[in-house]
């Protein structure tokens, strides 16, 4: 790793501007229904602590569009993150401003402070905007580190721009660095035979991914809606199917490359289907019939596909395999998470829907590693790298 990490920083009798993401689920109540992500920042705070040093917590939640949305607050993830380390995490009620700036001064060695959601400013998401938002975020700290991998590949105030203004003092957070050392051993130098499961709904946003891993893998599976797409470049019928008639030169070019590289593609061989009324399952060479659409993967893939999947060493999955929160088409996401965590191949995680599933099931334990950014972890699968990390210091070797 050519970048400072968080060993390498001094923290003692420093503030440590700490990114953070507490973008998690609320429900109608208004209460939090996956504390992940905010579990997966205490490894870092607790360290920055015991160093002797405070911490400022940034982070964004939501889609407030520059505006100030009570609904956005981040005041219940302070309180959550109270509860969990069992110390008090000030809470700061707005991330500018004179009352801001006072809390920030005053704060003591071994205290937490989060601001309020940074994308209640314009500035945050549009930094060329206003470039002080990010240099008054700056003002705040003697340090910065980076632990949100999951908002990494966004060039936002807090994600980028902030790490320009501590030369050779910005590093990554313990979460980051777990990422990319899982990430990266999957990117170049997976165990053989590497299999990939691909689903979720489009294929536009998942080519820069599929293109990079048929460098690496020995068998492609999808599913979803994905697979409809595949299946009407390869002429079946696949009804009211959802699909992406614009995507079907990429997914022949993805058939073919499979082909020639000796990748086993694997497309569902029978299919759960629906007319709005009631379900029924079908061999996927009959083809799926006008006024029905496909829904999940039938048994006799799920069956295949957990037969051919103890072939490999090495597994990344990422979208679910059919209209899955939907209980009556959740079968084949269901029984693939549960096969995988069965598995003692090594089994990586990406993508928010395949998680909710894991979570569902209560198996995230039982798998090798499961990424905290679904958008992220496809981006750096397909480049390596990521803005958010690409801006830290570096090391000087």
């Amino acid at each position: 790793m050519d970048y400072l990490s968080l060993t390498d920083l001094p923290l003692k009798k420093t503030k440590g501007l700490l990114r953070v993401d507490f973008n998690v689920p609320f429900n109608s109540q208004g209460e939090i229904t996956d504390l992940t992500r905010i579990k997966a920042s205490i490894p870092t705070i607790n360290y920055i602590l015991e160093q002797g040093g405070s911490v400022i917590l940034l982070s964004h939640r939501g889609r407030p569009n520059g505006k100030k949305e009570d609904k956005y607050t981040l005041e219940p993830c302070g309180v959550a993150l109270a509860s969990l380390l069992h110390r008090p995490v000030l809470f700061a009620k707005d991330s500018l401003g004179e009352k801001t700036k006072k809390q920030v001064d005053s704060l003591q060695a071994g205290e937490i402070l989060l601001l309020e959601n940074l994308r209640f400013y314009p500035a945050e998401e549009h930094p060329e905007i206003d470039a002080s938002f990010a240099k008054t975020l700056a003002s705040y700290g003697d340090v910065f580190i980076n632990d949100a991998f999951g908002t990494a590949h966004r060039k936002h105030a807090s994600t980028f721009d902030l790490a320009t203004y501590f030369p050779k003092k910005s590093g990554a957070g313990f979460l980051m660095q777990k990422e990319i050392t899982a990430l990266s051993k999957l990117r170049d130098h997976p165990h053989s035979p590497f299999h990939v499961i691909i689903g979720g709904a489009k294929v536009s946003s998942k080519i820069g991914v599929l293109t990079t891993l048929t460098n690496t893998m020995q068998a492609l599976y999808i599913g979803g809606a994905m697979a409809f797409t595949f299946l009407a470049a390869l002429n079946y019928s696949i009804g009211d199917s959802l699909y992406e008639s614009d995507q079907i030169p990429t997914a022949k070019n993805i058939i073919e490359t499979c082909k020639k590289k000796n990748i086993f593609l694997f497309l569902p061989i029978d299919l759960i289907v629906s007319n709005g009324i009631t379900s029924k399952t079908i061999d996927t060479k009959e083809g799926v019939e006008k006024g029905w659409q496909g829904m999940d993967i039938g048994p006799k893939t799920i069956t295949l596909w957990k037969q051919e999947l103890t072939k490999a060493n090495s597994i990344f999955w990422n979208g679910p395999l059919g209209v899955f929160e939907n209980p009556s088409f959740a079968e084949g996401t269901f029984a693939i998470a549960k096969a995988l965590a069965s598995f003692s191949s090594e089994r990586i995680v990406g993508g928010g829907d395949s998680i909710a599933a894991i979570d569902q099931l209560h198996l995230a334990d039982k798998f090798t590693h499961i990424s905290t950014g679904g958008g992220a972890s496809l981006e750096f699968l397909e480049k390596g790298t990521l803005p958010g990390i690409e801006i830290l210091s570096k090391k000087i070797t």
